[in-house]
């Protein structure tokens, strides 16, 4: 019996799945389904404590990342009850200096997002004080450990991770003995959170911070980590080495951590990246066309130059015994790629190319492109936009938000400037005009930090994206009966922090589909965007499709969805499906369509962790895709767009 068993165990195939990664990962498909399951973990600690008859700690963090955690705790509380009565909490960091109820403060972030929509006791709240005296800093440190050790420790530490690798506001260098202190903000991190504020210069030097030891001894720790701007570090964190370049790597040496993710985080993973690294894969036309350009690209060879010795050697000898020779995988690879080049991105008309991304036939289209802000149209697919126009299809574009946040406060006085100066010119009567000019320089000169602006400031903010970017399309040659601005509500809250995708948000954007009934759809498709338009604009775009669809609309059979990405990132060459290419003369064409924004010239406000402006970021981007387009031994082209086709 018990060589049997041996027999059996021999035989069964061992996953190495995950093989090269050194601490417990869980990935999950978006990073709603993440954060879920990270709540139940909360949720069961949490119950598990109360029934013990004993506080629970928990080790709080902040930012982006854990907004979607909090959402679905506040739903359990709400709906099943869960109480936080028992519920100790501690922040991780806070900048310095910050006023409680600035916008941008932890400590408003924590009771907007948390603490003021369930019942935990607000003296069992602490988060560092930003408005502590600096004579004062180390012993409020000191203090906050102590507090820390007094309760017990702490249960479970929630964290997210930045692009550099920090923890916390533990910055790459930072001790793995270190404790709570006042750090200096790389200005990687400082770019990263410049979203928050109107501006880097807005944006705090320091911050208060646990430190890496503190985090540490907290008996369980699960970090969180979304979107395709994390999965380097990841990478590094989870497979490299354990170092203090990398902080969230330290985490390596805890007993029990996980890092939690989606997809799009996970995908410099080894299991994802080179999956034939790891144990054996089903070899698909996709899967063999990522592994050849990574090979190709890695090695700095044209796909048609690949021997059989790269392969070997690149870890794909499986593949060459599955396809056979080198050179016929290399062709079929090359014609792949070849294949998603186009001039005609609606189609060519009278051509029958089997091959070619889009279909031949109807001509002219109807071409839809959905910009979530004013400018993410030119900026993102400029090139496409004059092609389609210039080919003869007719193209709408949809702007869905009103883009107000990102117009700084000087342009809005220079902008009623003009107003005043244009009325005292043409208008007998200027002091409409003069008062809004009096009423929005009064606000603004005493605007604090925790402050909103007025309705009529917010106006002015719209209309001027509004005016730039019909200009825009003007000048590309819409008409202007093609020019849609949507004004979804979940945008207006003259905050940064936005609502939730809401049902009058898909109304708006089904009926506008439904008006149009386009056979070509363009979407942004880039989920890097700081402050998350971009995901609540694609989940609209997604949602309203699908309704269509359900409903059984005879016009949606024949509506193709093409995403493009914006100004933040590009789509990794092997998953391009079409790429447009652009000569030097449609490159400046397109960067003059990008300076109509003068609102968003010189300056960008929330950048981002990328301090070129918009223009550079897409000539630089286009310039980077054709140039590995030609690395692989296709055409070399000035610039190129690119898209993916979904399916929906």
């Amino acid at each position: 019996m018990k060589n049997h068993m041996l027999t059996n165990q021999a035989n069964k195939e061992i996953d190495l799945t995950d093989s090269l990664e050194r601490i417990s990962t869980q990935i999950f498909s978006t990073p709603a389904e993440g954060a879920k399951w990270v709540a139940q973990q909360v949720a069961l600690l949490m119950r598990a404590k109360a029934d013990a008859g004993e506080h629970c700690v928990l080790g709080l963090a902040t930012g982006s990342t854990p907004k979607l955690l909090y959402a679905e705790l506040v739903r359990l509380h709400r709906e099943e009850g869960l109480s936080f009565r028992h519920v100790i909490a501690f922040n991780l960091d806070e900048y310095y200096p910050i006023e409680k109820d600035a916008l941008q403060s932890y400590n408003r972030f924590m009771k907007t997002q948390l603490f003021d929509k369930v019942d935990i006791d607000p003296s069992n709240c602490f988060i560092p004080d930003g408005e502590v005296p600096k004579e004062k800093i180390k012993e409020h440190c000191a203090d906050y450990e102590r507090m820390i050790a007094l309760v017990g420790g702490i249960d479970l530490q929630i964290l997210g991770i930045g692009v550099n690798g920090h923890i916390g506001f533990n910055e790459p260098g930072s001790s793995i003995h270190s404790k709570t202190r006042m750090v200096s903000l790389e200005n990687s991190t400082r770019l990263a959170n410049a979203y928050e504020f109107q501006g880097m210069s807005d944006v705090p030097r320091l911050a208060l911070t646990m430190g890496i030891s503190t985090i540490l001894k907290a008996k369980k720790i699960i970090l969180m980590g979304w979107g395709n701007t994390k999965a380097p570090v990841i990478q590094k964190a989870v497979e490299g080495d354990v170092t203090e370049s990398v902080p969230a790597s330290l985490l390596q040496t805890h007993d029990d951590a996980t890092f939690v993710m989606d997809e799009q985080a996970a995908s410099q993973l080894t299991r994802f990246k080179s999956p034939w690294l790891t144990g054996e894969i089903e070899w698909t036309p996709k899967m063999m066309k990522k592994a050849v350009v990574d090979m190709a690209l890695h090695l700095e060879k044209p796909i048609l130059s690949l021997t059989n010795n790269d392969y070997n050697e690149y870890g794909l000898s499986d593949l060459l015994v599955e396809k056979g020779d080198a050179y016929e995988i290399n062709l079929q690879v090359f014609y792949a790629m070849r294949d998603t080049i186009t001039g005609w991105p609606g189609g060519k008309p009278n051509a029958v190319i089997p091959a070619h991304p889009e279909r031949s036939e109807p001509y002219p289209k109807r071409c839809l492109i959905f910009s979530p802000h004013p400018d993410d149209d030119i900026i993102s697919m400029g090139g496409t936009f004059q092609r389609l126009h210039d080919q003869g299809h007719d193209v709408h574009v949809a702007y869905q938000t009103s883009g107000n946040i990102a117009v700084t406060d000087e342009f809005v006085t220079r902008f009623l400037d003009f107003a005043v100066g244009f009325e005292e010119m043409f208008a007998r009567d200027s002091k409409p005009a003069r008062d809004v000019l009096s009423e929005a320089r009064a606000f603004l000169k005493n605007k604090k930090s925790n402050q909103v602006d007025t309705e009529d400031i917010r106006a002015i903010k719209g209309l001027i994206r509004r005016c730039e970017a019909a200009a825009t399309c003007r000048y590309v040659g819409i008409k202007e009966e093609g020019i849609h601005f949507l004004n979804l509500p979940f945008y207006e809250t003259g905050a940064i922090e936005k609502a939730p995708m809401s049902e009058e948000d898909i109304r708006i954007t089904v009926d506008l589909l439904r008006k149009v009934k386009p056979q070509q759809v363009y979407a942004a498709g880039d989920l890097a965007d700081p402050h998350g338009t971009h995901r609540v604009c694609l989940d609209i775009v997604f949602e309203a499709l699908r309704r269509i669809k359900a409903d059984g609309d005879a016009w949606i059979k024949d509506c193709w969805l093409w995403l493009y990405k914006g100004a933040w990132q590009e789509w990794d060459i092997s998953e391009i499906e079409m790429a447009v290419p652009m000569s030097p003369d449609q490159v400046r064409k397109k960067r003059f369509g990008i300076f109509i924004h003068q609102s968003q010239k010189d300056t960008v406000p929330f950048q981002g962790s990328d301090a070129r402006e918009f223009w550079q970021r897409a000539e630089d981007r286009n310039a980077h895709t054709a140039e590995l387009y030609a690395q692989l031994g296709l055409t070399r082209y000035a610039a190129m767009e690119a898209f993916v086709r979904w399916t929906y």
